[in-house]
């Protein structure tokens, strides 16, 4: 079984930046969050996603999350985080344009809609007042807008489309509570254990679709 290089890349950089988390090594995330995250916009481009109106819009996404992952890596800087977020709210729209190119069964959407919004409801209820004011409302945006995306990327398999979008939608979702909880409950090494080599296997597989559909 040939692995492709970049989902090779990707582990690699993944596991080191694992490493630099535990450590607490900044310089080591600056070298290693980057390079696993180039490595899912290189799947893409891989799969063709220049070939095609939705490869082109999943291309787009990924790109937005390699800047909002940049974003991200200062924890002392609000404005940048905010930046952050903003960026991953843009790849998550075009992840959605993308979905919306795509033939969607409305069974799969409406149920889809129904578990994600039990989901995100119970999320923003466990996070309660550990937000800050100035982040709450743009928090509740972001979930909204990832919520619709992986309502619309059900949609799409259970019309007939890959497994790998609804599964990497799914995914990218989990990884998101994730990092809700270490950045307003509990910052912990254990919420980044499990949150980022999810985070990464929902953009690479989300990069494998331009060559599925």
């Amino acid at each position: 079984m040939n692995i492709p290089g970049p989902v090779v890349v990707c582990a690699v950089a993944v596991a080191a930046l694992l490493v630099a988390e535990y450590r607490d090594w900044r310089g080591g995330l600056w070298l290693t969050k980057p390079l696993a995250s180039a490595a899912f916009v290189w799947l893409g481009l891989a799969a063709g996603a220049l070939d095609s109106g939705y490869g082109r819009l999943v291309l787009l996404a990924l790109v937005l999350c390699l800047l909002g992952d940049i974003l991200l890596i200062p924890r002392d800087r609000p404005k940048v985080f905010r930046a952050g977020v903003f960026a991953f709210l843009l790849g998550h729209v075009a992840y959605s344009a993308a979905f919306l190119s795509r033939p969607l069964a409305p069974g799969g959407l409406v149920v889809g809609a129904i578990v994600l919004g039990v989901v995100i409801v119970a999320v923003l209820r466990r996070l309660g007042t550990s937000l800050p004011a100035d982040m709450a409302g743009a928090v509740r945006a972001y979930m909204l807008v990832i919520g619709i995306m992986s309502a619309l990327a059900c949609g799409v398999t259970a019309a007939g489309g890959p497994w790998a979008v609804a599964a990497g939608a799914l995914a990218f979702t989990a990884s998101d509570i994730s990092v809700a909880r270490d950045r307003f409950v509990r910052h912990q090494f254990v919420n980044r254990a499990w949150g980022l080599p999810l985070y990464y296997a929902a953009q690479l597989l989300l990069a494998t679709t331009p060559a599925l559909i």
